[in-house]
């Protein structure tokens, strides 16, 4: 078998999936592109492994699976973000996502701290 077809096609893949996650606003594609990332470093790891005949027979189809078990993770953990962002916002769109939470003013405290002051007379 003649690795360079794999090796090219898993560098097409990749490319794809980084401009996917650089180029996209919506969240859920974003994540779909990180799939199709994760799904090119697969086939880098098969290929790798049929043709470079390793120490550890198979290894590069065992690390296969552990990143598959990792991207199924990362697409739960991923989506019920998604999913809250959306309850919270009505929007995935990346550009609309706060990183940081607003500053608040000075006067404004917590609703205990402000109790504890009415009662002792302040």
């Amino acid at each position: 078998m003649r690795p360079v077809i794999p090796y090219v096609t898993a560098a097409l893949l990749f490319g794809l999936g980084v401009y996917g996650v650089l180029r996209r606003r919506n969240a859920v594609l974003v994540l779909m592109a990180v799939e199709l990332m994760l799904n090119a470093v697969n086939l880098i790891l098969v290929t790798a492994d049929t043709t470079a005949r390793a120490v550890l027979p198979h290894s590069g189809q065992v690390f296969a699976l552990f990143v598959i078990v990792l991207a199924a993770a990362e697409i739960g953990v991923g989506l019920a973000i998604v999913l809250q962002l959306y309850r919270l916002r009505a929007t995935v769109a990346v550009d609309d996502v706060p990183l940081t939470e607003p500053a608040r003013p000075a006067d404004a405290r917590e609703p205990a701290a402000a109790g504890r002051d009415r009662e002792a007379g302040r």
